[in-house]
């Protein structure tokens, strides 16, 4: 049983103003169990009860899950007040007034990215204790060679001393790489492969754990996920 008052239940599922809402249950706009309820802080089951609000029945989801395949140009943030974010290209059936994106990718990085509202699995996702990989396709300014793959692979110190964990430099190409870290310290790519004298033209962001984006998602697309899925695949369990 998820007890719940009856504006603030409409309000988060529907993505409404909640003072809205308290006018709309007052005009009688809000049924629970097919009975007209007036009272904004009446209690409700939200798993169990049968809510409606102006004529839309409200289906219950404690919190939604999203994969994002993020555009170059775009902020990873729930909001800004001049600039598009990843929140603003989620489709209005998906979006709830708390989701996040978790984690960040720069505003000209692309790839998967995950947004929620459930902040206790978005900080497992992103905690350094957890060490989740994430896998990136760098395309570079000049070759890679051999002893960058060694250095990667030991331990890239950036500039200002703080100590990378190992990383794996894989080469498809010779200016294009795949590089797969266990943490995510800001702008990490771009500082390692600073360190070894390349600068990054390209970063996109393929895998978080066993997760993949998949290949038919297209840029600036979302899909639904559940929780018990990525949980799977991201945390092995």
């Amino acid at each position: 049983m998820k007890k719940q008052r009856l504006d603030k239940f409409i309000a988060n599922q529907l993505i409404i103003p909640r003072s809205v809402v308290r006018k709309g249950i007052y005009r009688g706009l809000a049924t629970v169990n097919d009975t007209v309820v007036r009272d904004i802080a009446f209690s409700i089951d939200s798993e169990n009860d049968s809510i409606a609000y102006d004529g839309t029945k409200i289906g219950y989801k404690e919190y939604v899950y999203i994969l994002m395949n993020k555009p170059k140009g775009v902020l990873s943030a729930a909001t800004d007040k001049s600039r598009k974010t990843v929140v603003d290209l989620v489709p209005e059936h998906l979006k709830r007034q708390d989701i996040a994106p978790v984690g960040r990718l720069d505003k000209d990085t692309t790839g998967l990215l995950l947004i929620t509202d459930d902040g206790v699995f978005a900080h497992n996702c992103i905690s350094p204790k957890k060490e989740i990989s994430k896998s990136y396709i760098v395309t570079l300014d000049g070759d890679i060679n051999d002893e960058m793959i060694q250095k990667f692979k030991t331990g890239i110190t950036l500039v200002d001393g703080t100590m990378c964990k190992s990383a794996i430099l894989e080469k498809i190409d010779k200016n294009i790489a795949r590089v797969i870290i266990s943490e995510g310290k800001y702008h990490q790519v771009k500082r390692m492969f600073g360190m070894v004298g390349l600068g990054v033209n390209e970063l996109h962001r393929e895998a978080i754990g066993g997760l993949c984006l998949p290949n038919d998602l297209k840029s600036g697309e979302c899909i639904e996920m559940t929780k018990e899925y990525l949980e799977s695949v991201i945390f092995n369990k």
